[in-house]
Formats: C-alpha cells, sequence, structure tokens
C-alpha cells in the first residue's frame, strides 16, 4: 500500500508538522509500508520523494513520475493547525473516500477551536480555567474581562498551537499589545485564567481492538511557561512517567480516556493537563500530536514498552478496517 505523509499545511507550525511528518516516514518505511512526503501548503501540494519533486494530483489523490503513476491508498495527516487539525483535510479526505489516522471532521473541528472545547466539555463536569473569547474587529469590555479571569492571565490564538502567539500577561498595560500578537495568528483570541500547577499530559490510542493509555508525563518548562522554545528547543524537562503519586496518574489517566470519547476522537491524541492541589484542569487536546523522535507521546510509547512502529501499525490496521 502507497501512504501518503502529510506535512506543512497554512499556519507558523509549518516547520515542525514537516518535522512529525519526516520522522512518521521513517517510522512507517521501517514498519515495512511505501511512504511518500506531500508537502501541503496552500492550493500548492508537493510530493517529495527524495531529492525530486512532483506535482500532488487530487484527481488521482496521487502523482505521476514519468509513465509511472502511484496512487496513494492512505493519508497519513501530520499537519499541525489549518487545514490538517481544524477538521478541513479530514473533510476532503471523507469526500474522496481515503482512511487517514486522526479524529474526524467534527472532532477536529471541536477541539481545534479552545474555547468550544473547553465550553463543550464543561456539561460532563470537567474543569478548566475561565476563558472569554473576543473577535477580530469586535468591540470588547477589557475590564470585564479582566474582572472575569484576573490577572495573571493568558492570551493566546484560539485556534492555533505550539504556543505561536501565546503570552503570559501579568499587568493591564501588557494586554492589548498580547491580543495584537495573537490576533497575527488567528482572528479570534481566548483570554484564559492562569492556574498555577503542575502541567501533565497523557497520550492514548483507541482502537476496535485494545485501549493504549500511556503513562502520565510531567513538563516542567525552563521558561515562564510551555513556550515555543520550551517545546522544541530543550527548554523544558519532559519527564516519564511523571513522578506524581498513584492515584492522580490514575485519574489524570482516566480523565483523558473519558475525554477522547466525549469528543468522539480517533488515533493518537496527547491531551495537555494542569493540576492543583487535588484538582486536575484540562487544558487542551491535541489531535495531531507532534511525533519528532523527542516528542512526547512517542516518549510515552517507548516508556510504555512498545515500539512507535508498532502503535503506528495498530493506527492503520484499525482505520482500514474502518473504511472497509
Amino acid at each position: 500500500m502507497e501512504i501518503a505523509i502529510l506535512a506543512g499545511g497554512d499556519s507558523s507550525e509549518y516547520p515542525v508538522s514537516v518535522k512529525s511528518g519526516k520522522e512518521i516516514q521513517a517510522w512507517l518505511s521501517e514498519a515495512g509500508y511505501n511512504t511518500h512526503l506531500v508537502l501541503v501548503k496552500e492550493n500548492e501540494w508537493i510530493v517529495q520523494n527524495d531529492e525530486e519533486t512532483f506535482p500532488f494530483d487530487h484527481e488521482l489523490f496521487g502523482y505521476r513520475n514519468g509513465k509511472k503513476t502511484v496512487k496513494f491508498g492512505y493519508a497519513w495527516n501530520t499537519i499541525h493547525g489549518t487545514p490538517g487539525e481544524n477538521g478541513l483535510m479530514q473533510g476532503y479526505l471523507d469526500m474522496k473516500k481515503i482512511p487517514y489516522n486522526c479524529s474526524g471532521h467534527l472532532s477536529s473541528a471541536i477541539t481545534f477551536n479552545k474555547f468550544v472545547a473547553k465550553t463543550y466539555l464543561k456539561q460532563f463536569g470537567i474543569m478548566t480555567a475561565e476563558s472569554e473569547l473576543i473577535r477580530r474587529n469586535k468591540p470588547y469590555d477589557l475590564e470585564l474581562i479582566i474582572e472575569k479571569v484576573g490577572l495573571p492571565c493568558f492570551i493566546k490564538p484560539n485556534n492555533g498551537g505550539s504556543s505561536f502567539g501565546t503570552t503570559k500577561v501579568t499587568q493591564a498595560d501588557q494586554i492589548k499589545p498580547a491580543i495584537q500578537k495573537a490576533f497575527r495568528e488567528d482572528n479570534e483570541v481566548i483570554i484564559e485564567s492562569y492556574v498555577k500547577g503542575r502541567e501533565l499530559t497523557c497520550g492514548l490510542l483507541k482502537t476496535k481492538k485494545r485501549e493504549l493509555i500511556f503513562p502520565v508525563t510531567e513538563i516542567i518548562s525552563k521558561t515562564d511557561f510551555f513556550t515555543y522554545e520550551a517545546k522544541y528547543e530543550g527548554m523544558s524537562d519532559e519527564i516519564t512517567p511523571a513522578m506524581i503519586d498513584e492515584d492522580t496518574a490514575r485519574r489524570c489517566m482516566q480523565l483523558s480516556s473519558q475525554i477522547y470519547d466525549h469528543t468522539h476522537c480517533k488515533g493518537l491524541v496527547r491531551i495537555d493537563f494542569i493540576i492543583r492541589g487535588n484538582q486536575i484542569y484540562f487544558l487542551e487536546l491535541n489531535t495531531i500530536p507532534g511525533m519528532s523522535k523527542e516528542s512526547i507521546v512517542p516518549q510515552q510509547i517507548r516508556a510504555m514498552g512498545m515500539t512507535v512502529e508498532q502503535v503506528l501499525r495498530e493506527v492503520i490496521e484499525d482505520t482500514m478496517d474502518l473504511i472497509s
């Protein structure tokens, strides 16, 4: 089977996605699949094979290399941000009847929108930080917002990841510049309360055959919060399994499983939390988690005593079965 590894996208996370895509390609090739890296950027899709590139043929869902025609039978989506994480790519693949590795279009749209995800999960009794949403060119009352969320607070793009455009604000005069920074990434900005505590994250995968809930990781950032530099440039310590008591780890894993089901996720997912005292607060859900060798989910898979190749194969076999 020929597999298209979709990477890139139309957000600031393009280079992060390409790195994940190349790692996924290496793992799937090691697992015995024929893989092709497809770089997605707006309307231009390019198939990159070694040093050669070919235009992607949407009608074929593949490409032509001289007289040779390659038609992809499966898509592995590694695109962070739009269009890979917000449901657009999933809708396209559904229309093309191409099986893929991740959550569907509705689940992806709900979970990628931070404010919608938090609002939706509250009805199930899941705790989240207080938050307010503002939209570009729409009036808002900063005094009322700060009265609700307090200081310090986080100001971030509502639809975005990798901490691009995110600011931790401690004083009122920092708010407007932080909002402007966030608006450079998205047309919606979420302002949410700062919950001081320990940051935990849990990866998981559910197939028809079994559930894999990976060991919890604690993230200890060397910066003021989990910034891009902390995530991707070694400015954090990621401890797997987290040095927390068994009851807290169990509750975090159970909560991850419940959120996965509530949001109708599929494939590999990572869910982030803050724990303060005995309370666990939901932060956000990543339906396209980073998958470089240094990323958290591969760390958790190895800590569970499994190989990444083994888990990726399970994802493909399960989603191929769903299509058939």
